[in-house]
Order: structure tokens, then sequence, then C-alpha cells
């Protein structure tokens, strides 16, 4: 069985001592937000909340890759002989409809021995400590994404954090950070992160390799990389964030990807796919991450276009008299 202590000798102790360090600070430092949600279950209320809660079958995307979130959020089971992987828990109201998804599969929550996160919202982390109290698994995410959940709040350098409609969460607890390009093992399931922050700080893709018989497919569940924010944040204000955020559009686009999920299912057109009867080879397309990732850059660029036309003029204020 993987355990956190486990997962922890996988990458370097500094890691995991940066991450312990950062839990200490959170929980000593009064001065932190926290977070007001205890019951792990209780519904987050946003616009768009109900349309993406809606009940969706799970399928088989390949081999031993299910979709088991609902209609509008993803959550993907990868499935061993040794234990599974479940990757992102949607709304926390989205986890009882995770775990009745697996358990019409055939597979049990209580064999799923680690969580995965793309990013630090309500909307993908926030079913999590609901799915972990049955679980009792570990979750890894990108650093920041780590600490956000650890503390049940996303991160003050968050793009939408100033906006009001980042909703707190349930914390989760035996949180670890993984570095890029780290892999990650249940048995004979090897996942691997990708560091692609741009969306939020934390944000990570996950990549690993799924075989029926012979043939073997590579799988991309890519994170969100939309430049949005609350109105005020400038992406071009801060010296070196849109260099981050597009080398990190490149990295999705240079991923070997068979077939490419993402967090919110019409990103990557696969519930289309599904919908029109898709199955195993309908849902194939070697050049999927390059062709999101080349519309992503697309909306960077617009999106710093926009930013550096309307930047202010600098002015020169004389100090005030006193």
């Amino acid at each position: 069985m993987l355990t956190f202590c486990f997962l922890c000798a996988l990458v370097p102790a500094s890691a995991c001592a940066t991450a312990r360090g950062e839990t200490r600070a959170a929980a000593d430092d009064p001065a932190r937000p926290g977070t007001t949600v205890v019951d792990p279950r209780a519904p987050i209320r946003c616009d768009s909340c109900d349309a993406w809660n809606q009940p969706h079958a799970p399928f088989q995307i390949f081999a031993n890759t299910y979709y088991v979130g609902v209609e509008g959020l993803t959550a993907l089971l990868i499935t061993s002989p040794e234990g599974h992987v479940l990757i992102d828990g949607g709304l926390p109201q989205s986890a009882a409809r995770v775990e009745e998804s697996l358990r019409a599969l055939g597979f049990r929550l209580a064999d799923v021995k680690l969580h995965l996160l793309t990013h630090e919202h309500y909307d993908h982390a926030g079913g999590l400590a609901a799915l972990q109290a049955v679980s009792h698994a570990p979750v890894a995410a990108g650093e920041p994404a780590a600490l956000a959940l650890q503390r049940g709040v996303p991160l003050a350098d968050d793009p939408q954090y100033a906006s009001g409609k980042l909703h707190p969460f349930a914390p989760v607890a035996q949180v670890r950070a993984v570095a890029d390009g780290e892999v990650l093992r249940v048995g004979p399931l090897a996942i691997t992160a990708h560091r692609t922050p741009g969306h939020t700080p934390g944000g990570t893709s996950w990549t690993w390799r799924s075989c029926e018989g012979a043939r073997c497919l590579d799988l991309v569940f890519a994170d969100s990389l939309n430049p949005i924010s609350e109105n005020g944040f400038r992406f071009t204000d801060a010296p070196g964030r849109v260099e981050t955020f597009a080398a990190a559009i490149a990295k999705l686009a240079a991923l070997p990807c068979d077939v490419l999920v993402t967090g919110h299912v019409g990103a990557s057109a696969l519930a289309d796919k599904v919908a029109a009867g898709g199955r195993g080879d309908a849902l194939v397309n070697p050049r999927a991450c390059m062709e999101l990732a080349a519309a992503l850059q697309k909306k960077l660029d617009e999106r710093v276009a926009k930013e550096r036309a309307s930047a202010p003029a600098l002015r020169r204020t004389a100090p005030s008299a006193r």
C-alpha cells in the first residue's frame, strides 16, 4: 500500500521539508487567511455550479483509465490491481457522484491510494476532502496548490483571487508538493507531474500510459491554461509572469499526447465525442495537445496585447508636503 511517507521518499527531502514548513507556518501564523468550511460535503453555490454538477454516466476512456466526473467537471480514475489513482475531485457536492461512478464501474473509493490535483480552485479541489475521508489516501499537487489545499483557500497571487468568487473549501490532510517531472507510483501505475502554472500558481498537468494488450496510448490530463483573471489584474505587471505562462503552454504542446482530457470537459471536446458515441480510437488525436496549446497561446497573446495597449503612462508625482 502506498503511504504518504513513501510518497515523500520519491522526492528530495528538501521538497518535503518545504511543504511541512509551509504547513506549520500556515497553522502558526494567525495573520494568514483561513477557512470557515467544516463539512467537506457542504455544497458550494456559484452561477455555474448546478450545471457543472449534473450527473454524467461514467465511461472507459481507454484500458484502465475511466471518466468518473460530473457533467462539467472531470475526475479521472486510473486503476490497477494494487490500488487506484484519482485525479481531481470537482465540487464538494460532486464527491458523492464521483463515488457513485466508481461503484457503477465496479471499483471502490476505498481502493484509491493516491489523489492528484490539477489546480487549486474550488471546482476542482472542493471535493477532495470528502473523497479523502473515504479513501484515506494522500494528495499530491504543485507546491503552491499544496499549500492552498492545506489552508482551504487559494493563494493571494492567484489571478482570480481578488474577485471574491474563489470560494473556500474544506482543507485537505496528507498533502505534499510535487516537483516538475516527478513520477508518482501506485503499484504498476506511473503518473508524471508537469508543472504548468499560469491560470493558477500551482497548476499541474499529468501524463501516463494506459495499455490494452500490446497497444499503449499516452494520456494527458491538461490543467487549465486559460489567461483569465479578476478585473484589474494584469499578467504583464509581474516580471516573468507572461514568460512563465507561455513556457507552460509550450510544455503542454510538447507532451506525448494520444488522448487529451481537460478539467472542464468542453475544453478538450471529450464530452462531445463521447455523446456522439465515440470510444477508443474515436477519442485518439495525437495533435490534440498541440492544437489546444496553439489556441491558448493565441488567447495569451491577445490578453498581453490588450494589457500593453491600455497601460497607463508613467507619471512622476511629487511628494506631498507635510
